[in-house]
């Protein structure tokens, strides 16, 4: 035994991630750069919350390498313009060998583009709303190990989430499915102790100034 954490690899640059990316330079950059840094733009939000529907049953690698081509296939995920889509639309949509051609998740999207107008009217932003399901920092690990995170896919914050976005008309936004977007878009800091970008995830976290209602 070399004494290393559970749940760190090692990648070519010597330094010790999270074990998820494995050796994948994409996902690797992923991780690094994007997942568990938070975001407060209302358009990044709604696009993840869509692509973690999509990723239902799949690895969030295959929707990782996908992303542009769902960047291009739903209007860069800007909901005013796929409110408006036709019949055309999701003929073109389900015809897209780029994405994932789940007409139950399509049909998803399109649904929530419009669910998604609705509470940004009556939150003012969608920002606000996720951002209003933060678990309390005292509850949270500080040095989370890979045994904990796996062993936790479901919060009562992502489920709080989850039952109030399916009140609200909501589709493909269970419980593990909210858990996964409050990672990645940073209302948690998941990164493994030991990680190389866990300090700098949760400075950036401290510097954040949390939309509000």
């Amino acid at each position: 035994m070399d004494g290393k954490i559970d749940g760190l690899i090692t990648g070519p640059d010597g330094l010790d991630r999270c074990w998820w990316p494995g050796d994948d330079d994409l996902y690797r950059r992923y991780h690094d750069e994007e997942w568990g840094r938070p975001v407060a733009d209302d358009r990044r939000l709604f696009e993840k919350i869509c692509l973690e529907g999509f990723q239902s049953g799949l690895s969030w690698l295959t929707i990782l390498r996908k992303r542009e081509n769902f960047r291009r296939a739903f209007a860069g995920f800007d909901a005013e313009a796929i409110v408006a889509f036709d019949e055309q639309d999701m003929d073109r949509l389900l015809t897209d060998a780029g994405i994932v051609r789940h007409r139950g998740k399509i049909e998803a999207v399109l649904n929530n583009a419009r669910r998604f107008l609705e509470l940004r009217d009556r939150e003012g932003s969608f920002a606000a709303f996720v951002w209003g399901y933060e678990p309390d920092p005292a509850t949270r690990p500080t040095q989370p190990t890979k045994a904990e995170l796996c062993a936790n896919s479901v919060t009562a914050e992502s489920t709080a989430l989850s039952k109030e976005l399916r009140k609200r008309g909501w589709a493909f936004v269970g419980p593990t499915t909210c858990y996964a977007f409050m990672q990645s878009m940073g209302l948690v800091n998941d990164h493994v102790h030991g990680c190389a970008v866990r300090a700098s995830v949760e400075a950036a976290r401290d510097a954040f100034v949390r939309p509000r209602r």
